[in-house]
């Protein structure tokens, strides 16, 4: 499953420039050199049908153990739609000799990480934890495939807390049901894929203990597993260890068959209207039926739907967002086993008519099926395929999960590289065939989205659902969590890999601006990230969000230029423009093949220097960062964490909300990005890092030539003097978004800097209460009482004092007992002593997750780029993990405790008022209620 998206929140970065610099007009030659090299593994099989594949990376000092069922959504048994990603959160969470919820603690406490997903086709369960630990993963994996304890204990909590993810994720957000409920329920017509994998709550409170453990017998063995191991391992005892704890698993006892039979029907012309109480802008799209995943036609397919959908240069964007007729167009394509299918979208922008966004989409479909593509198109569509490929595999644990993706689709391991294959083979003549064969108008389901009552009965598919199988009753006596004594231990730790953490050269270009080179990898893909010191609290408070749109929009032209061509070359060359705006500055980075690096920086240079915000593209990039406040605002979660700002800093700089506010976004011209390019993106502000499978040498040269004679004139302004302003008192904010879905809870205060010697203390508590899923507050609010999917703190130091910040989301009526929590956690861990232990174990947890950013080099850029945007030198940045280790739980708990008592936090709640006011004031007296509709972002009151 892939979503390709256009949209105006790609792009955010502010760069600088002054005098405009020659560049090649000329667009480069298709990129030749985004070569990507084939997943190398070995595999064999067990006896009782269990089939072992490695993947051996002797350059990580981590390992990563994936157990990959065939076993999906497409197997939910009747009436129980969403079944097999409940069993996923039931088959995580304890075994006889496990203890509840201890597996997610045994991760975290050595520097791992784990996770789940379930789709269509699979279901899947992973942890990446340093290779000594490969064998205590393994045998966690056997618990769960052999012993799993099926109680109500975590039957109940788990359905719970998957009710929650269903309204965080889907009845929550604006468009949540129309890509999760309704193009399944009416692009497939009598195949079981028509059910939403996440269900339904009415499916899910139906369900039944006894349904979990049959579901277990029926399909979940090792004849329906596929064991995947990737990183650093030696392959004889790995081979051993798999025979230790595996081998000895008998097949499924009640087996049903995984094959799927039934063939759906061909949908007929027909326009489908879907709903939610919460839709800032209507959606128009069309859909159609594709082949299964292994299908001969899939690659044309797939540079297809990139021709159509991929990039600023797709068929798409030129037809919908350039005339200002959309703010966001993208396709949705899904490969499955049995059936694929094509979404195509638009976000009707505002002013305009459906129709005329439907007429044009419909005109644009029916191009590429009227006349083959050009060459060129071809080209660029598979060279952005390809970096892709080669992007996804710039990592161990990205290619084990490329292979068992295509494995779980197709049945063939080798499908991930075949699929590549035939891509580089594709023809215009094989994308206008496919076009014309399945994009076939008698065969289109045309999509509307609208504001509404969200009732499922409004978008049902006429078609009658078929009965889908039923298991049988589980057999013999259930699992049961064994007495502490008789437990079998977890396997001890083998040998240790040591871990040297890549050198980094610090040099200066020509002109004196900061360059840091660092050599991360093999694969051979980099990226150069260019960071300004210059962010939204730079912004004048009537223009908040000048510095992300001058940032956003920078790419859309230069003096030499057009934003087209920009596309074009970027696009040929496999490189993509990403962008980011903080408070304290901006970033804007390119990713592209090592070789073709050196010409995507010059256009990366002459972005940074150039820009110039034709007049034409201005007004539309406006027009759209307007429309995509509409849509933040309707979402719980995003207008949250937009409040925090506010709320601490007030009209302080700090205070600015980095996308701006609806009136401070129309209030910007076309002189104000120019200006303030002009006046803030400089190289006495900017620094460059490279990292990634280049030698420093080789980046060193590249930046030299894309940026080392860029100079300005004049002297460079100065930062605001007083960045974060006085301490503001606590308040009790509610934002009341009736009919909303659910409800976003935040409790914050204002934190530290970078730079205070607190700081490494203050994260290390931070990091026990609500770091991970081992967090207090994971464990208070998800695993003790299932409000909520997911409960987390994050302490957010800047170059001035930055926030404390803790989250969640729950149902309407839970949202003031969680915040009750979050104060009562923020109370404890600010007066308790934090026990030896787990001071220990986070210092571990912490340090590994330091490790893992440093996998890519987007990541890697990210940890330089940011320390230096914070005032921290490169040498202290990567010390982190050894200033986490010198950390104890006294300082831990004295540095944080200050940060979060009483007086300090505030809160802020959005979601549909009625349900929590009342018991919310009981907590906080001084609740202050803004309807929604009157809610004012440019104002301290935040009312009109």
């Amino acid at each position: 499953m892939r979503i390709s998206r256009r949209t105006n929140g790609v792009l955010s970065m502010a760069l600088a420039a002054s005098t405009a610099v020659a560049f090649a007009s000329s667009a480069p030659s298709v990129a030749q050199s985004a070569a990507v090299p084939k997943i190398a593994f070995k595999q064999r099989t067990l006896g009782n049908g269990l089939k072992v594949i490695a993947i051996q990376d002797p350059s990580t000092p981590d390992v990563m153990v994936s157990m990959w069922y065939d076993v999906g959504s497409k197997h939910d048994p009747e009436g129980r739609s969403g079944f097999a990603h409940l069993f996923e959160h039931i088959l995580s969470r304890k075994t006889v000799n496990i203890p509840y919820n201890a597996i997610n603690r045994m991760v975290d406490d050595i520097g791992g990480t784990r996770n789940a997903s379930t789709w269509y086709d699979r279901t899947n369960y992973y942890e990446i934890v340093p290779a000594e630990y490969l064998e205590r993963m393994l045998w966690t994996h056997a618990e769960r495939m052999a012993r799993p304890v099926v109680d109500s204990e975590v039957f109940e909590t788990e359905r719970n807390v998957v009710k929650e993810e269903l309204r965080q994720r889907v009845l929550a957000p604006p468009y949540g049901r129309f890509f999760s409920f309704v193009i399944g329920e009416n692009i497939y017509n009598v195949l079981p894929h028509r059910r939403p994998t996440i269900g339904s709550i009415a499916d899910l409170d139906s369900a039944t203990l006894a349904d979990a453990r049959a579901f277990h017998q029926a399909y979940y063995g090792p004849d329906t597993a596929t064991l995947i191991v990737s990183g650093n391992f030696d392959e004889v005892r790995l081979n051993a260890l798999v025979d230790k704890y595996f081998a000895a698993i008998p097949p499924r006892r009640n087996k049903v068959p995984l094959a799927i039979r039934i063939k759906d029907k061909p949908i007929t012309p027909r326009t489908v209207t879907g709903t939610a109480p919460n839709v800032p802008l209507p959606i128009v799209g069309v859909a159609y039926q594709l082949p299964a995943a292994a299908h001969a036609d899939m690659p044309a397919l797939e540079v297809l739907d990139a021709i159509l959908a991929r990039g600023d240069h797709s068929r798409l964007d030129t037809a919908l967002v350039k005339p200002g007729l959309s703010t966001e167009v993208g396709t949705y394509f899904n490969d499955s086993e049995e059936q694929s299918f094509l979404g195509v979208y638009a976000f009707v922008a505002s002013g305009q008519r459906q129709d005329s966004v439907a007429s044009e989409l419909g005109k644009a479909i029916a191009a590429i099926r009227a006349a083959p593509p050009s060459a060129d198109d071809v080209a660029e569509a598979k060279n952005e395929l390809l970096a892709a490929a080669l992007a996804e595999r710039e990592t161990f644990d990205n290619r084990a999960f490329e292979l068992g993706e295509r494995l779980v689709r197709t049945g063939d391991p080798n499908a991930a590289d075949k699929r590549l294959a035939g891509i580089g083979k594709v023809t215009a003549a094989d994308v206008h065939r496919v076009a014309v064969k399945y994009l076939n108008a008698a065969r289109q389901l045309n999509l509307r989205y609208v504001q509404g009552d969200g009732d499922p009965k409004g978008w049902a598919n006429p078609v009658p659902l078929p009965k889908f199988v039923t298991v049988p009753a589980a057999t013999g006596p259930a699992n049961m969590l064994r007495a502490e004594a008789d437990r079998d231990p977890p396997p001890a730790p083998g040998s240790q890999v040591g871990y040297r953490q890549p050198g980094v050269a610090d040099t200066r270009l020509a002109n004196g601006m900061r360059m840091l080179a660092v050599k991360t990898g093999i694969v051979p893909l980099s990226t150069m990230t260019v960071l300004i010191r210059a962010g939204s609290a730079s912004d004048p408070s009537a223009k908040a969000g000048l510095a992300k749109l001058a940032a956003d929009i920078a790419a859309r032209g230069t003096v030499s230029k057009s934003g087209e061509q920009i596309a074009i070359d970027l696009e040929r060359l496999g490189a993509t423009i990403g962008t980011a705006t903080q408070a304290d500055g901006t970033y804007v980075s390119v990713t592209a093949p090592t070789a073709t690096l050196g010409q995507a920086s010059l256009i990366l240079a002459d972005i940074v220097r150039n820009a110039s915000y034709p007049a034409g593209d201005f007004a539309r990039e406006r027009k759209r960062a307007e429309d995509n406040l509409k849509v933040a605002l309707k979402d719980p979660g995003t207008l949250a964490a937009m409040l925090v700002g506010p709320v601490i800093y007030g009209e302080a700089p700090y205070g600015t909300i980095a996308s701006g506010t609806p009136s401070s976004v129309a209030a910007i011209t076309r002189d104000d990005v120019l200006n303030y390019r002009r006046t803030w993106w400089r190289p006495e502000l900017s620094a460059v890092v490279v990292s990634g499978g280049i030698e420093q040498a080789a980046a060193t040269a590249i930046a030299q030539k894309a940026f080392g004679d860029w100079r300005v004139a004049g002297a460079p302004p100065s930062a605001p003097a007083d960045l974060a302003g006085p301490d503001l008192p606590a308040r009790t904010l509610v934002v009341d978004l009736p009919g909303s879905g659910q409800a976003a809870v935040y409790a914050f205060a204002r934190g530290i800097s970078r730079s205070d010697p607190g700081f490494y203390a203050a994260s290390l508590a931070n990091s026990v209460l609500g770091g991970s899923s081992t967090g207090r507050l994971y464990q208070e609010i998800r695993i003790k009482r299932a409000l909520s999917y997911g409960a987390y703190s994050n302490l957010a130091a800047q170059l001035g004092p930055g926030t404390v910040v803790a989250s969640a989301q729950t149902k309407n009526e839970s949202a003031a007992d969680v915040a009750q929590i979050l104060l009562d956690e923020y109370r404890r861990i600010a007066s308790d002593a934090l026990e030896a232990d787990a001071v220990e174990n986070r210092k571990t947890f912490m340090a590994g997750a330091f490790r893992r950013q440093q996998k890519t080099s987007v990541g890697f850029n990210g940890i330089l780029a940011g320390s230096l945007l914070r005032g921290i030198e490169p040498a202290e940045a990567l010390a982190y993990a050894d200033r986490i280790r010198a950390v104890n739980g006294a300082n831990a708990t004295a540095s944080f405790g200050k940060l979060v008592t009483p007086d300090r936090i505030s809160i802020v709640i959005v979601g549909d008022a009625a349900k929590f006011v009342d018991k919310l004031k009981a907590i906080r007296p001084n609740v202050e209620i803004i309807p929604a509709a009157k809610l004012d972002l440019a104002t301290a009151a935040m009312a009109k």
